[in-house]
């Protein structure tokens, strides 16, 4: 590792998980310097304006815009920053980040040596991705991923497109777990992971993307 220290902004509307960050790589002697930290994508975007950062720290799923909108701003205004992606999604929602400039995208059990390495490996221009995100990834460049890849939205998943479908055709999220024989609780953690993988704020503009695509559209 370099023997100038990492700079790095964290971006987690938890202050408990930013902080437990803060301490690990503190305790591991990491020659890595937090020089913000934000609770939302807008606040992101102006720390990362005002410090330059190396690194960017972004949690996807966070109050306001989310961390993908935030991803894309700051990389469209500063390309030398690298954008880490930390979430608990492990799911489609790496190949969103990688559209919106992420360099990496780890899992947030993942081991302080494993974010450590990939702080470095991001920052020196690398790409870093999660064991099971980048299986995800290498499926897709060896052509699985073809028949979804045509699809407006292939980050979703098969049951994410039948609740935007039931969304954009304005039902409540009672109606589409009724539906979908789905729990309300399960139906509003569907909504939130296509918020973030559509990188909108809210269930309005998740419908005005879809109708803008032709999503459901026969």
């Amino acid at each position: 590792m370099s023997a100038t220290p990492i700079r790095v902004l964290l971006a987690d509307d938890h202050a408990f998980y930013r902080e437990g960050v803060k301490a690990m790589l503190a305790a591991a002697g990491a020659a890595v310097e937090v020089v913000g930290e934000a609770a939302t994508g807008e606040e992101a975007i102006e720390l990362a304006r005002a410090t330059a950062p190396d690194v960017v720290v972004m949690d996807l799923a966070m109050p306001g815009m989310s961390g993908l909108e935030a991803t894309r701003r700051i990389v469209a205004a500063n390309t030398a920053i690298a954008v880490l992606v930390l979430t608990m999604s492990d799911d489609d929602s790496v190949f969103a980040a990688i559209r919106a400039g992420a360099r990496g995208y780890l899992l947030k059990d993942a081991s302080i040596d494993e974010l450590i390495g990939a702080l470095a490996a991001v920052r020196g221009g690398q790409a870093i991705f999660s064991p099971s995100s980048a299986e995800r990834v290498l499926g897709a460049v060896a052509g699985r991923g073809d028949r979804r890849s045509s699809l407006p939205f292939p980050d979703l998943t098969d049951r994410e497109r039948d609740v935007l479908t039931l969304l954009t055709a304005g039902r409540s999220n009672a109606e589409i777990g009724a539906e979908l024989h789905l729990s309300l609780k399960t139906v509003r953690n569907y909504v939130s992971a296509i918020l973030v993988k559509l990188g909108v704020r809210d269930r309005t503009q998740a419908v005005v993307r879809a109708r803008e695509t032709g999503f459901g559209a026969a």
